[in-house]
């Protein structure tokens, strides 16, 4: 359906700004809400998306092993290790810094979000040193069928890589999501925190001891390309993993890995950059915080690569910046541009709190930003995305009067089992894809992929590029939102 935008809203917006009122605590239960649309495995009896249920309970019987439980990525029905660690990860430092700004009902709910992929990802990791699976189900014959998870008969085939041959960004990646998660629930669970943290420690030996990238395996790379390819290289993940075991264990050892292999992996590039695939930006600003509150100057080059990144995000500052589109979202060249603005905003929110915590501010040349700066750019891209555009519009499903109907999710899209009880096979799920009518479930609290530069958004589901949902968008999306409805009146 095409959706255009009202001239007379364009005007409004740009000479006075949209004056909306957001409820940030209903955003933010809506956002870990959305999690559960995306479970695989066994579904509990508190689940509240009803409309969903069991779903790859056979995944790993190729292996004879267990791979039940954890998330499908996005709108498509695999599971896909690489983004579901980043989104652990991100879930984990949601917890870590805004946790306790949550209401105890959310914070519970988001750390059985974490605990439901962080279970999966334990067993990813249970057969090292000498394998590691890395995803499950064959993304070509799932990518063309349309059907719902619980009805799918495409393989489910469970890839794996044999030690020696590499997967450092996933397992990387996994390190970082172990790591993470054994910090965030080491006060309600300790026990299961230092299971969390075992297992990163010997996930981070397989990813440094067989360096390469997992998809330079000739048995899997045509089945993990060009899906989630390590575009930028596995040496960000490898510092990003030890950076989160340094973290979490306060060892040395770790603190030397990032200090010496900064320059020989590649940490002083594409500083700007944040995502599933390069953890650059990130790396910059959680290893900062050793320099600022612990004053490790021996690490001073990753927090100037990271106040390279903020100022970069400030408009007043000089040199160069970050783009963003007419209406004020922060752009970057590709698809879903809602995952840059919600990981960017999760970190400058986080350095934010890193100054403030230390009484200071961000330095960009001459000019002085002082922590609430940060904390209002990253109100503006909350706002946008809640609502303040130009299109008038929500991108979080279920959130506002205004939201996409049309989303690009097979299980979303396709009748429940509740009201069509009989399978809908691969291809008989074309006519629900090609209908131009809305979902008939209402994922609540996906955040879409988003407008384009223009800021424009048609409300199509075959535009996958701004339709689909993926839990990588809304995994710091939690943490910022805490923020926010802990501060409904920050302006």
């Amino acid at each position: 359906m095409k959706l255009h935008i009202n001239p007379l809203l364009l005007i409004f917006f740009f000479l006075f700004g949209a004056a909306m009122s957001h409820d940030y605590s209903d955003a933010l239960s809506k956002s870990i809400l959305f999690f559960e649309g995306q479970r695989s495995g066994y579904l509990p009896n508190d689940q509240r998306l009803t409309w969903r249920r069991n779903s790859g309970l056979s995944d790993g019987w190729t292996h004879n092993t267990d791979l039940t439980g954890g998330y499908y990525d996005a709108g498509d029905n695999v599971k896909f290790n690489f983004p579901m660690a980043f989104t652990t990860t991100m879930l984990a430092w949601s917890v870590i810094e805004f946790g306790e700004l949550m209401p105890p009902p959310e914070l519970r709910n988001a750390l059985v979000a974490l605990r439901w992929s962080s279970d999966y990802l334990l067993k990813s990791v249970s057969q090292l040193p000498n394998r590691i699976f890395v995803q499950v189900g064959d993304p070509i014959a799932d990518h063309n069928c349309w059907e719902r998870p619980e009805d799918m008969d495409t393989p489910r085939t469970a890839y794996v890589v044999n030690a020696p041959n590499p997967a450092s960004e996933v397992a990387g990646e996994i390190t970082a999501a172990l790591s993470a998660a054994s910090i965030a629930v080491r006060s309600s669970d300790p026990g299961y925190s230092h299971t969390l943290l075992q297992n990163a420690v010997k996930t981070f030996q397989f990813a440094d001891m067989y360096r390469g990238a997992y998809s330079s395996n000739d048995d899997i790379k045509n089945d993990v390309c060009p899906f989630y390819c390590d575009f930028n290289g596995f040496q960000d993940e490898l510092l990003w993993g030890a950076a989160w075991l340094r973290k979490a264990t306060g060892d040395e050892s770790y603190l030397s890995y990032i200090e010496s292999n900064r320059e020989p992996f590649g940490a002083s590039e594409n500083v700007d950059e944040f995502g599933w695939d390069n953890k650059i930006g990130g790396l910059n600003v959680l290893v900062s915080k050793e320099v600022i509150a612990g004053n490790m100057y021996n690490l001073e080059a990753y927090k100037a690569s990271a106040e390279s990144f903020m100022c970069s995000l400030v408009p007043e500052s000089k040199g160069e910046h970050v783009e963003y589109t007419p209406g004020g979202l922060l752009y970057k060249p590709g698809g879903s541009q809602l995952q840059h603005a919600t990981t960017i905003s999760f970190l400058m929110l986080v350095y934010a709190q890193y100054l403030s915590r230390s009484s200071l501010s961000l330095n960009c040349g001459s000019l002085s930003v002082p922590p609430d700066h940060l904390r209002r750019l990253a109100k503006k891209q909350v706002d946008y995305i809640l609502g303040e555009n130009p299109m008038g519009l929500s991108y979080m499903v279920g959130y506002g009067a205004r939201y996409p109907k049309r989303i690009h999710h097979r299980g979303s899209s396709l009748p429940s089992i509740v009201d069509h009880p009989g399978a809908i096979g691969c291809k008989d799920g074309s006519v629900y894809f090609n209908s131009t009518e809305p979902n008939p479930n209402v994922l609540i609290g996906a955040v879409v992929g988003g407008p384009g530069e223009d800021d424009n958004y048609d409300d199509e589901r075959p535009d996958f590029r701004k339709s689909e949902p993926t839990t990588y968008i809304n995994a710091p999306f939690v943490g910022v939102l805490a923020y926010f409805a802990a501060n409904p009146s920050f302006n």
